[in-house]
Formats: structure tokens, C-alpha cells, sequence
């Protein structure tokens, strides 16, 4: 039987071992695998680390440009070995799944032992990157990502509602990092917008699985039975408003008058961009949220607008 949601042909699982593909051999095989297992679509929002400098109008340090961009590329080596192990752990689980049977680690590309060991080097890579700029608060966030991360994985992503807490935290800790690189210490206002617009996006991603895959979509995320599309639709819209009315608090307890009146103005392209995110996930395509965010062209065009209003406001 062929299951279909808004115009998606999504056929249930086939259990068993898929067709057997051969591991990569040859070394340039081998190092697309693993980059393809490394997620570069993901990368992008290791951008977050920048968040934090930007908000506070101050690189901090000198040279805090330059030690923002270590820590994106030490988030960028933490979230591969991150995406590395889950694709270990949840190998059986993606060859069930009618996208995620062609990782590198589920189709067979990619050996077990490989993708540990390049884990393990990613990681290392990080750890590099920290004692590079001697930013211990940048390692320990990095720590708390990565030990969370690895939790999230083994248990915490069978738990509803912990586990898109968890996938938000992914995003805050980015942002965070980028404070500890640059030494520039994060607002209250700013952790609160932060952690809301992470959790509304998380939502916004157990939704749009759920209605693309039906019912299928428990056999490959078993929490996703305790979820119903109208609870995440009413939860990412309450997030969303949420986020628009702190970010509007926010701009009201700006001392300065000209600051305060142009960053209540800027909140009309974020309140654009959210509307949009909205109507995006309500569409259900069977694209990645983050692709939502970074491709399409009327929501790059509110982020930018929203973006430089608020740079010049500060």
C-alpha cells in the first residue's frame, strides 16, 4: 500500500537489509563518503557563533572576528562527529526510511569502524581549535554539546518534548560558544530570543516529518507516535509568538530613544520571516527545515531585510 500526504509518495518501510552496496574503497570515494556523512548542508548554521558578537554590537577580544570563525569551524568539526555516531546508532533505523537508507553509514558506504574513527579525529580537530585561540569556556561548551549530543543519540531522543528541547539546545550552545570565543557575555534577552526561535525551528522539524511520512514516520523515530500534527502546529506558533513578543520587550527596554524606536521597526521583517516559516512548514515538502530558512528566496530576502535594520539600530 502507498501512502501519500500532500502530493509525497511516501511508501512504508521495507524491512530487512536494503541492496548491498560496497564500501567505498578507493580514497576519494571514501573521503565523499564521509563528508556527505558529515552533513555539509548542516553547516550553516555554525554561522550561530557569530550571533552572539553581532547582538552585543562588540568582537569582544581583538581579532574577535577572526576567533568567531575558530569557533564555527571547531562547531563545524564537533557536529560531524556528532552526525558521525548517530549515523552508527541509528544505521538499522535509516534503512528503513525511505531518504535516510542512502547515508553513507546505512547504504554501506561508509564502514562502522571508519566513521568512529574519523568521529573520534573530528573531535580532536575541535578540541585544537579551542587550545588554538586558549578559549577553555569555548572547550567546555563544545564538551556540553558534544556529551549532550552523544546522550541524545543513546536515550534522550526516545523521551516527546525533551528531546526537541534538546534538539533547540544544539542551536543555543552554538550561539554561546561564539560568546565564550569572543568574550562578549550574552544578554538575558538574548539567550531568551535565542532559545525560543531554536525551539520554534525544532518544532517546525518534528511537524513537517510527521506530516510527510504519516504514519511511517514512527518506524524510524519511535517518539514521533507521541506527537500529533495539530499539537506541533499549535506549539511552533506559540513558540513563534513567543519569540516576537520577547524580541519586541526586548527592543522597548532600549534606553536610548533612536535605538528603541528603530529596533521595534526592525521587528517587522521578523515578524515577516516568521509568518513565512509558518506558512513553509505548513506546505510539508519533503525538504529539510533548515532548507526552509537558507534557500528560500523570500525568507532570505525578510532575514537580510530584518538583519541590517537591526545592525543599524545598534
Amino acid at each position: 500500500m502507498t501512502t501519500r500526504t500532500r502530493g509525497v509518495d511516501v511508501r512504508p518501510a521495507v524491512r530487512g537489509a536494503p541492496e548491498a552496496v560496497t564500501p567505498a574503497r578507493r580514497p576519494l570515494a571514501l573521503g565523499l563518503a564521509v563528508v556527505a556523512a558529515a552533513r555539509p548542508r548542516q553547516w550553516p548554521k555554525n554561522l550561530l557563533v557569530f550571533a552572539a558578537p553581532l547582538a552585543g554590537a562588540s568582537l569582544g577580544r581583538p581579532n574577535g572576528f577572526a576567533y568567531a570563525l575558530v569557533a564555527a569551524v571547531a562547531f563545524t568539526a564537533a557536529s560531524a562527529a556528532v552526525y558521525l555516531i548517530n549515523d552508527v546508532v541509528d544505521a538499522d533505523r535509516d534503512r528503513e526510511h525511505p531518504a535516510k537508507r542512502s547515508r553513507p553509514v546505512a547504504s554501506g558506504r561508509l564502514p562502522v569502524p571508519l566513521a568512529l574513527g574519523f568521529a573520534a579525529i573530528a573531535i580532536g580537530l575541535a578540541v585544537a581549535a579551542c587550545v588554538r585561540i586558549s578559549s577553555p569556556d569555548l572547550a567546555g561548551v563544545i564538551g556540553i554539546y558534544i556529551g549532550l549530543s552523544i546522550l541524545y543519540t543513546l536515550a534522550l531522543k526516545h523521551i516527546p518534548v525533551i528531546e526537541v528541547a534538546f534538539v533547540a539546545t544544539g542551536f543555543v550552545l552554538r550561539a554561546l560558544g561564539g560568546a565564550a570565543a569572543t568574550h562578549v557575555p550574552p544578554s538575558g534577552w538574548f539567550l531568551t530570543v535565542c532559545s525560543l526561535g531554536a525551539l520554534m525551528v525544532a518544532i517546525g522539524k518534528r511537524y513537517t516529518e510527521l506530516e510527510v511520512l504519516g504514519d511511517g514516520a514512527a518506524r524510524h523515530r519511535p517518539v514521533m507516535r507521541w506527537y500529533g500534527l495539530a499539537g506541533l502546529r499549535a506549539g511552533q506558533r506559540a513558540v513563534g509568538g513567543a519569540m516576537l513578543a520577547s524580541y519586541l520587550l526586548w527592543a522597548l527596554s532600549e534606553p536610548d530613544y533612536w535605538m528603541r524606536g528603530w529596533h521595534l521597526v526592525s521587528a517587522a521583517p521578523l515578524a515577516v520571516a516568521l509568518m513565512r516559516f509558518d506558512r513553509l512548514t505548513g506546505l510539508a515538502e519533503n525538504r529539510p527545515v533548515e532548507d526552509l530558512i537558507a534557500r528560500d528566496p523570500f525568507m532570505l530576502c525578510s532575514e537580510v531585510t530584518w538583519l541590517t535594520m537591526f545592525l543599524v539600530g545598534l
